[in-house]
């Protein structure tokens, strides 16, 4: 009888743009400090795609590249690409879509999966599910988002938090039962109220009076959404370790969407982890949406060891949450 099919992380690319906010130049923008941002989130700078006309496939486009490189193959063998994004080029068509376009990645298809910060993982499980199918051999999954394209930089609750990156990873079967082997995902829209960006859709179409009155731009009610984050990351991380019998001795990282330091902080502590194992680089990049987790396992990739246990673990808004149990294959 042969092996259960699993979706193995074979490959790992990431890009960020050149351009850097720090703190300091935050501190000229808006009434804020950089003690304040650093003991509040862990954020000391982020990167920022300033150029003109570039979007979040131009940068979802190098880390798939840098992947393809890596793993020696085509972008003509990828089988599907998803792009999670809250942060699309344009509402259609889809970023995937540009994306596969400007890789020429002529045998994809492709989608693009909005969960705001949770969207990697939520992309990661149905990727994993198109492998497990066994209808595919080559899923990229790819987190990217543009932040600074929906941050107001007059608020100072939201500008000091975001950065613009892409991370992807590259799925393929394994039946040594490597990769995703379990996730825990959930949604809740009772929380759409506390983080949102309320015009741009069917509800209230762009016009003078959704520009005028700046509902084009990330919204964000910090106690509220804090509040459920430390609960619903630290919840969901530690369901997921008792429902596959693991401690957090068993577990070589945690991956957090990286959003703020201490929402990280209470989900290592919950696991029963310590700092060493948890991946960190807030203060580098600051909240990329759904590109925080991807770009964790690129920076990491070269300490990863093949068969190391890791748990990816986000919440973002609307909300969306989840935990997901990877055996390492690389």
């Amino acid at each position: 009888m042969s092996q259960k099919i699993t979706a193995a992380i074979t490959a790992v690319g990431g890009y960020v743009p050149e351009d850097k906010l720090t703190n300091a130049d935050l501190e000229k923008m808006v009434d804020t400090n950089d003690e304040w941002i650093r003991t509040r989130t862990g954020i000391e700078e982020r990167r920022i795609l300033k150029t003109p006309g570039l979007a979040t496939s131009d940068m979802a486009v190098p880390a798939v590249q840098e992947l393809l490189k890596k793993r020696g193959i085509s972008a003509e063998e990828i089988d599907c690409l998803i792009v999670a994004t809250v942060t699309p080029d344009m509402v259609f068509p889809a970023t995937a879509n540009l994306t596969c376009h400007k890789l020429g990645a002529k045998n994809a298809w492709g989608f693009d999966l909005a969960a705001a910060c949770s969207g990697f993982l939520f992309a990661l499980t149905t990727g994993a599910s198109l492998i497990e199918s066994g209808r595919f051999k080559k899923v990229v999954v790819v987190g990217a988002d543009k932040m600074s394209a929906i941050v107001d930089y007059t608020d100072r609750n939201t500008c000091v938090l975001f950065g613009d990156g892409a991370g992807a990873v590259l799925l393929e079967p394994s039946e040594e039962g490597y990769g995703i082997l379990d996730s825990i995902l959930k949604t809740d829209g009772s929380g759409s109220q506390f983080l949102n960006m309320k015009a741009g859709g069917s509800l209230r179409p762009a016009s003078i009076e959704t520009v005028t009155n700046k509902e084009h731009f990330a919204y964000q009610e910090g106690q509220s959404v804090f509040k459920f984050a430390v609960k619903g990351m630290a919840d969901v991380a530690a369901e997921l370790l008792e429902k596959n019998n693991l401690t957090g001795e068993d577990i070589a990282w945690l991956v957090p969407h990286q959003a703020n330091k201490r929402i990280i902080d209470a989900t290592a502590n919950r696991m029963g982890l310590s700092q060493d194992k948890v991946m960190l680089n807030i203060q580098r990049y600051g909240n990329t949406t759904a590109a925080t987790i991807p770009l964790c396992l690129w920076e990491w990739q070269n300490q990863l060891k093949k068969g190391d246990k890791i748990v990816l673990a986000a919440f973002g808004g609307g909300f969306t949450w989840g935990a997901t149990l990877i055996k390492w294959s690389i």
